[in-house]
């Protein structure tokens, strides 16, 4: 509704607008009090995810009998690096962080070949079964680890694979959330572009490595890193698999250090998470841009 003029060319103020005005004011309180509300509640939230670990990072500077004390402390009274020279110097480390690089690394280099690989088949190729295998990948991601454990226990012992790396890293280079996840990126692909580059004689092969893969860095860092993460902290099927202390992994090397609840070394076993943390740490900062535009374009929940 235009707002009259009158004689002397002012523009008269409808009735209305004082009523919007205030009510506009009136909300003004409420949407600051809201998003306040909102503000506090993200922080919350924020301390209580980087608070365990800032925890961790503070009380591995403590010594022993600090760590133990009740009320504990927050920040160290002598802080001291004992707890990191004694890690070094009581552990084999450099082969047990050898062995979780060499572990962590094939498994995620694995899952990065072979589930883009999956999830471009799935995506972009028409073939008989294909609605079905994708099915089966996404009942795989369904169950449980716990399910198949004893099973691929016993296949991997029939094959003769305990105590070496075959057995700690080939039941998985493919990963069905990996495979699940750089399919529902590979969808947003345009089909025209890779119907142009069939036109112009690619193979499947060459389309896959020189036109699909360029455009999944996104996807690649957030599976490079769900991969990395899951598989470095991997602490039950190393333990079971690896028969001898050369082939432990850094978190079954840690749990050495608790042998009963009266014996166990806290400063040790703090120093060493912080040890175990930081890989995976540099490698999210590094990858941080691409992990999250990753998630956000594959629907990952």
């Amino acid at each position: 509704m235009s707002t009259p003029v009158t004689a002397t060319g002012r523009r008269e103020r409808s009735p209305e607008a004082p009523q919007a005005a205030g009510r506009r004011t009136a909300r003004r309180p409420r949407d600051r009090a809201a998003t306040i509300v909102l503000h506090v509640l993200l922080v919350i939230g924020l301390l209580a995810m980087v608070g365990p670990f800032v925890w961790m990072l503070l009380s591995s500077l403590k010594p022993e009998s600090e760590i133990r004390l009740v009320p504990p402390t927050w920040w160290p009274h002598d802080p001291t690096l004992g707890n990191f020279r004694d890690l070094f110097a009581r552990l084999n480390f450099p082969t047990y962080f050898l062995n979780s690089a060499i572990v962590a690394g094939l498994i995620t280099l694995g899952n990065l070949m072979f589930c883009s690989a999956v999830g471009y088949a799935l995506a972009k190729l028409r073939f008989p079964g294909r609605r079905a295998l994708f099915g089966l990948v996404l009942g795989s991601v369904m169950v449980p680890g716990m399910v198949t454990f004893v099973p691929l226990f016993v296949l991997v012992a029939n094959m003769g694979l305990t105590n070496t790396y075959a057995g700690l890293v080939l039941p998985f280079l493919a990963w069905a959330l990996g495979a699940f996840l750089m399919r529902q990126f590979m969808l947003s692909i345009p089909d025209e572009l890779i119907e142009s580059a069939r036109v112009d004689g690619a193979g499947e092969l060459r389309i896959f490595l020189r036109v699909v893969l360029p455009l999944c860095r996104p996807a690649l860092a957030a599976l490079g890193i769900l991969s990395f993460l899951t598989f470095w902290n991997s602490f039950l099927w190393p333990l079971v698999v690896a028969t001898t202390e050369d082939k432990y992994t850094l978190p079954v090397a840690l749990a050495l250090f608790s042998v009963g609840q009266n014996e166990t070394k806290f400063g040790l076993l703090l120093a060493g998470s912080v040890v175990v943390v930081l890989p995976v740490l540099i490698v999210f900062l590094l990858l941080q841009r691409h992990f999250v535009r990753g998630i956000a374009t594959t629907g990952l929940k």
